[in-house]
This record gives C-alpha cells, structure tokens and sequence, in this order.
C-alpha cells in the first residue's frame, strides 16, 4: 500500500471515530438534542438505500432500466412481497427466487 493509500484510509478512521464518539460517546453524558434523535432514526434506511440502489440500478457500472436486468426485477419483487405480507424472510426468499429465475430464463 502507497503512503497516500495508508493517509486516506487514516482519516476516514479518524473522521468516522470522531462522528461516533461525539453522538455515543458524548451522548451518554449528556442527552442528545430531539432533532438529532429523530435524524439517527433514518440513518439505517439511509445506508441501506445508498448500498441497495446503485446495484439494482447499475449492476454492470452503467444505467439498465429495462426488463433485462434480473437484479432490477428480483428487487422490485421483494419490495412488492414485502409490502404485501410484511415478512422479511418471504420477501428475501421471494426476491432471490424471482432474481435467479429471471437470470436463467433470459
């Protein structure tokens, strides 16, 4: 690893650290504004979409809004399986079943 590789990933520690430590670490000592409260709530559907979208989206590193393209079509099947029954272990069942037999039939 180069010395600019080691740098970056330094300081993405120390920023991560620091954004922890003041919301946990500090938090504890003294109680959290509710607007902050309220934010931290939407951080795991935050993350989560920033993860999930990009790859049903752009499986291959460009735009595939088409029929095509089985990640796209096995993630809208488990949004619709799990707004339908709210199961989560149906919806991730559903989903990859939908995903991988798109993939074999086209």
């Amino acid at each position: 690893m180069t010395t600019r590789e080691l740098s970056v990933i330094a300081g993405m520690m120390a920023v991560t650290f620091g954004v922890r430590y003041l919301l946990f670490g500090l938090g504890a000592r003294a109680e959290l504004p509710p607007l902050v409260k309220r934010a931290l709530r939407y951080v795991p559907v935050a993350v989560l979409t920033a993860i999930i979208v990009p790859m049903l989206l752009l499986p291959d590193g460009h735009w595939q809004l088409n029929w095509h393209n089985a990640y796209l079509v096995g993630g809208i099947a488990t949004g619709v399986i799990a707004w339908r029954w709210r199961h989560l272990l149906g919806s991730i069942a559903g989903g990859m079943t939908v995903f991988l037999l798109w993939r074999w039939m086209f």
